[in-house]
């Protein structure tokens, strides 16, 4: 086995232990809410410490429940990780034919082929 396999197999299995870890240790037994996100958490310390607080703003759209809101979220996670990976599949290919390209001059001019400016049309 390749030394580039056993790394990327080495980081799959980190990234397994680190999603399976909090759930097989219970590590969200204790409150009402399991591993909810940092916004709810954020909303009940800030009720706790100041119960007249008023937000500046209410949201723009309000999901009906919570497994459309987690739904929504997964889906902008899977279209940024799609624009991103989409971004690096640019920059791979883009430098792998870098050296093919610079190899090639793009000035190569026959004597057939003269340049037609915009005045001569």
């Amino acid at each position: 086995m390749k030394r580039s396999t056993k790394i990327n197999l080495l980081i799959v299995l980190v990234v397994v232990l680190l999603a399976a870890l909090p759930v097989v240790f219970g590590m969200g037994d204790h409150k009402d809410d399991p591993f909810t996100g940092a916004d709810s958490q954020a909303e009940t310390a800030i009720t706790e410490n100041d119960p007249g607080y008023e937000p500046w703003f209410s949201p723009l759209y309000e999901p009906p429940s919570d497994e459309i809101e987690s739904g929504l979220f997964a889906l902008q996670a899977a279209l940024g990780a799609g624009v991103v990976g989409y971004m690096f599949g640019v920059v791979r290919t883009r430098r792998r034919l870098a050296p093919e390209a610079a190899d090639t001059p793009d000035d190569e001019a026959t004597a057939d082929e003269t340049p037609v400016s915009a005045a001569g049309r």
